[in-house]
């Protein structure tokens, strides 16, 4: 066979190769994952690293879920999930107990791949950095972070009994001070509106905090979207323009892309990566952090962290590594940061 006929296919493999030395290969951080559902149960440890192992996600925020849904007596069936039914749902202390067990039985190694936040407190009950402090001095450096709070949070507000929480109440001031004290972050679910209202009807609740408490690194979940808000409202169109703003204003803090913002804002209907989204993370290259916010369950683990792949690829390499893994881990108390992640 003459020379001539292997051109064509030594042009492919060329071009395949040099696809394949620009193609990116991510490892991740979790920033947002709870390790028991609304019911208090888990998959479990085994589960957890096996989908972690695969999926090449070598830390995590793991936390528990700071209520439990009541199977209410007169409710025939067991709900799946919080909304699956009108029972109520309360604060649930143990969650953290849970966490924390499921920690000390794993070997030194796996547990360095672990971050666990405290969340097992009601934030609308001033007693609660008393709670806190009492679970730091119980388990000394285990807990690296406060949080997922639980304040403006859909249907679920509603549902959980007591009076609704809010970002900026007295008894979360207090936790804000003693988030600072121990270098401890926030991450707080705290909704930017209702499900109704066409503006950031409740912005005022996160920035209050964010002013006033400059020494808090916040982290907030979901940029203060939900599933249930998109699925009233589609897509708020002054979200994009309070995250420019309160970035530029606040360098304490952060946003958890976590899944319900990968659609409509980070990537279209087609799934290509929103030019406005990765401009902005793009100017805030460290501010940004991935969460899947799986509960208790982790075979979608995967799909969720690899969701992002599309839009890291549309930024600029070194900013995309950081969004994929390192800058979770930079939020992280200091002494944690100066043991080594690797």
């Amino acid at each position: 066979m003459p020379l001539s006929a292997f051109r064509p296919c030594l042009a492919f493999a060329m071009l395949f190769l040099t696809f394949a030395a620009l193609a990116r290969d991510y490892r991740y951080s979790d920033a947002h994952l709870h390790y028991v559902d609304f019911f208090q149960e888990s998959a479990g440890m085994p589960a957890l690293l096996a989908a972690m192992d695969a999926n090449l996600i070598e830390h995590v925020m793991i936390s528990g879920i700071p209520v439990a849904k009541k199977w209410h007596e007169d409710e025939p069936k067991r709900p799946r999930y919080y909304a699956g039914d009108d029972a109520a749902a309360y604060w649930y202390s143990a969650t953290d107990v849970l966490v924390a067990s499921a920690l000390k039985r794993l070997p030194a190694e796996q547990r360095r791949r672990f971050h666990p936040f405290l969340c097992g407190f009601n934030p609308s009950d001033k007693n609660a950095d008393a709670h806190i402090r009492r679970m730091l001095e119980l388990d000394p450096g285990l807990w690296q972070g406060i949080g997922e709070v639980f304040t403006r949070h859909d249907d679920l507000t509603s549902l959980i009994e007591g009076s609704t929480p809010r970002a900026n109440n007295e008894a979360m001031v207090r936790v804000y001070h003693l988030a600072a004290e121990h270098d401890l972050p926030v991450m707080l679910h705290a909704n930017i509106t209702s499900k109704r209202e066409k503006n950031p009807l409740y912005l005022q609740e996160v920035e209050e905090p964010l002013r006033n408490h400059p020494h808090v690194r916040f982290i907030w979940a979901h940029a203060g979207t939900s599933m249930e808000i998109h699925r009233h409202q589609t897509k708020l169109e002054f979200l994009l323009p309070s995250l420019e703003r309160l970035l530029d204003a606040y360098p304490n803090l952060y946003i958890d892309l976590s899944w319900s913002l990968l659609q409509p804002y980070l990537l279209d209907e087609q799934g290509k990566p929103d030019p406005a989204w990765v401009k902005l993370v793009s100017r805030h290259p460290e501010r940004f952090m991935l969460g899947s916010d799986v509960v208790g369950r982790f075979d979608s683990l995967g799909k969720l962290m690899h969701g992002f792949d599309p839009f890291l690829d549309a930024l600029p390499d070194a900013v995309a590594r950081k969004v994929a893994r390192d800058n979770f881990l930079a939020v992280l108390p200091r002494k944690v940061r100066e043991q080594g992640l690797h």
